[in-house]
């Protein structure tokens, strides 16, 4: 008897155990935001978040308010959709709010790489050094060079006619864009004398081209990949994967390469350093190839999209454009070199920069996460005071709460090149309620966690757009196309793609 009853303890111990563990006894408590644990113990709204983020948000936004808090695969999230509330979440000290243990769960998941202690900090002081300042001039150039490669090599050889071309938007500004910023920071094909020097841009083009080729295929199962939900044939495909970016991009093959960028070889020296050993350090460098080159090539698929659909806005950018090139001296014509647009030049493109930026407020759409990790406080913008619980997670999306808002942005889901600027060329303040907002568009995340090359992603997409607008006249094959949906599996993971390319036609203008 005594035996029956031991095991029946046993038995109701850990059925009452595993029910927590599912949140079956999670209870709102004072203070706290609504919660909401949808109808499926642990899962919760897992499903319905990662079928649709932005739909899903704003059904509960409609439901529960500005902060709310829901379960999604065992973790409680609150999402804060006040962005007056943003400041003071990204700004907390990383004692009660950090967002390194979700980043390296998910980079660990992703790419093998397993981070370490300091891993952030040698990002943060080699994208500052390099990505920024005086290296940002050298790392524009290097981007400057290889687009060359890549788009004029035919024009500089005498192969140019002036008829046009077809190609998938898309696919072409993806695979520009992403083989001119990889041969930019991860090196070029070493030469000897000026008669291998096309050998060897010639290897670049190609060998750039395979990787790209593996890269999309790799960057399809991304969002599967993020949320550990491949199925059996996609997982394989993806470790195959994983193991041929980590031997192609190794810390071996890396050094016998010329012109290998600061950015990645002082990241790779810190680690060692650090202890790191070899082969994580591979792993780490495919984490920087798609850190930097995932988002850039589909923001500039966006951009040119909405130029070619908006026959004003293209014309004011070109002719923005056309000015700065005559006004650095330059003259784009038949057998003279190749312009060479620099940052300076970048630096005088108010109308271009305004475009990109409503681009990316538009498709852009991080989701942010912070861990908690002891009690808290959060006062939101009435003077409300909502409690976080330790071990929770908070998260912000700004798509919804800030960058489709039609109170901040009128007429959010249209596109208007110049939203970003005042009728004197200024730049605007947006608000809501009355009160100016300091967040009002967050592509590139903010706080600790905002996005440290930034800036250098920004020239890559801007030097592709100013040679596309000076080389070429560009259109879309269809006048009447319209805006190609988007896929909603990758709402949170940065720039959003369309399910169907869109075909375009380009000739060379001169």
């Amino acid at each position: 008897m005594a035996l029956w009853v031991t095991l029946l303890c046993s038995l109701v111990a850990s059925l009452l155990g595993g029910l927590y563990l599912l949140g079956a006894f999670r209870r709102r408590r004072a203070n706290e935001p609504p919660l909401d644990k949808g109808h499926i113990p642990w899962l919760g709204y897992a499903l319905d978040f990662r079928k649709d983020s932005s739909e899903f948000l704003k059904r509960m936004q409609r439901k529960h308010g500005d902060i709310f808090t829901v379960l999604l695969g065992g973790y409680y999230f609150t999402f804060v959709m006040d962005p007056f509330c943003f400041g003071a979440i990204v700004k907390e000290s990383r004692a009660k709010l950090d967002f390194k243990k979700f980043a390296s769960e998910l980079v660990r998941r992703v790419f093998g790489y397993q981070s370490v202690e300091a891993s952030h900090k040698i990002i943060q002081l080699s994208s500052t050094k390099h990505l920024m300042g005086d290296g940002l001039v050298v790392m524009t150039q290097a981007m400057m060079e290889n687009l060359q490669k890549l788009m004029l090599f035919k024009m500089n050889s005498g192969e140019r006619e002036r008829t046009w071309q077809e190609d998938s938007l898309f696919n072409y500004c993806y695979n520009i864009i992403f083989r001119a910023g990889y041969l930019a920071l991860y090196g070029s094909e070493p030469h000897q004398g000026a008669d291998n020097k096309e050998k060897a841009n010639e290897h670049d083009r190609v060998h750039s081209d395979e990787l790209f080729y593996e890269f999309r295929k790799y960057d399809r199962l991304f969002p599967r990949l993020a949320y550990a939900v491949l199925p059996p044939k996609d997982k394989t495909e993806a470790e195959r994967l994983k193991r041929l970016f980590w031997s192609m991009l190794s810390v071996k093959k890396s050094r016998q390469k010329d012109n290998i960028s600061g950015w990645v070889s002082d990241q790779e020296q810190s680690l060692a350093e650090n202890g790191v050993p070899e082969y994580m350090r591979d792993r780490f460098m495919f984490l920087l190839l798609w850190a930097s080159q995932g988002n850039t090539g589909p923001a500039a698929f966006w951009l040119l999209f909405y130029l070619m659909k908006h026959p004003e806005a293209m014309k004011a950018v070109k002719e923005e454009v056309d000015k700065v090139s005559r006004e650095s001296g330059q003259e784009v014509k038949p057998g003279r070199p190749p312009i060479n647009v620099t940052r300076d030049m970048l630096n005088q493109t108010p109308l271009l920069d305004s475009a990109l930026e409503e681009t990316l407020r538009l498709v852009a759409a991080p989701i942010l996460i912070r861990a908690v990790l002891q009690d808290m406080t959060l006062k939101t913008s009435d003077g409300t005071e909502y409690a976080l619980r330790k071990a929770d997670r908070v998260a912000l999306f700004p798509h919804a709460s800030v960058q489709m808002d039609p109170e901040i942005h009128p007429e959010p889901h249209r596109f208007k090149y110049d939203r970003f600027l005042n009728p004197d060329g200024t730049r605007k303040d947006f608000y809501k309620n009355g009160k100016k907002l300091k967040y009002f568009s967050m592509p590139w995340g903010a706080g600790i966690s905002i996005c440290p090359g930034r800036f250098f992603a920004t020239n890559e997409m801007k030097l592709f757009v100013f040679l596309m607008l000076t080389y070429y006249d560009l259109e879309l094959l269809d006048g009447e196309e319209e805006i190609p949906p988007i896929d909603s599996s990758r709402w949170g993971f940065g720039t959003m793609q369309p399910i169907r390319d869109v075909r375009f036609r380009y000739r060379p203008r001169f």
